[in-house]
């Protein structure tokens, strides 16, 4: 048998809240790869607040590299988002604007 206490993952060390930068991380990448603003901007959102709470002291500092690395990968992924929609929009006027002058 095992001696050890179980583990919970309730509270970090010395009574911080725990970091949520895994979570994080996997929404940002998986906002650049597969799913875009679903996950992008849930990364944006989560990592701007988890940060401040870091800043704040009252989050675990140790997850800050990986808040910031899904953060920011979630911040690329909405924005490259925002330009292919822009450009598709730009495309679908261009079109729309031809088809009518060439009737």
């Amino acid at each position: 048998m095992n001696d050890l206490p179980p583990t919970t993952h309730g509270n970090a060390p010395s009574g911080l809240e725990p970091h949520r930068g895994t979570l994080i991380l996997v929404l940002g990448i998986l906002s650049l790869v597969l799913c875009g603003f679903f996950t992008g901007i849930p990364a944006w959102i989560m990592g701007k607040g988890d940060l401040e709470k870091i800043n704040g002291g009252m989050m675990d500092p140790e997850g800050v590299g990986t808040t910031k690395a899904g953060m920011i990968c979630g911040i690329i992924s909405t924005i490259l988002g925002l330009l292919c929609i822009g450009f598709y929009a730009v495309v679908l006027i261009i079109a729309a604007a031809g088809a009518a002058a060439g009737q």
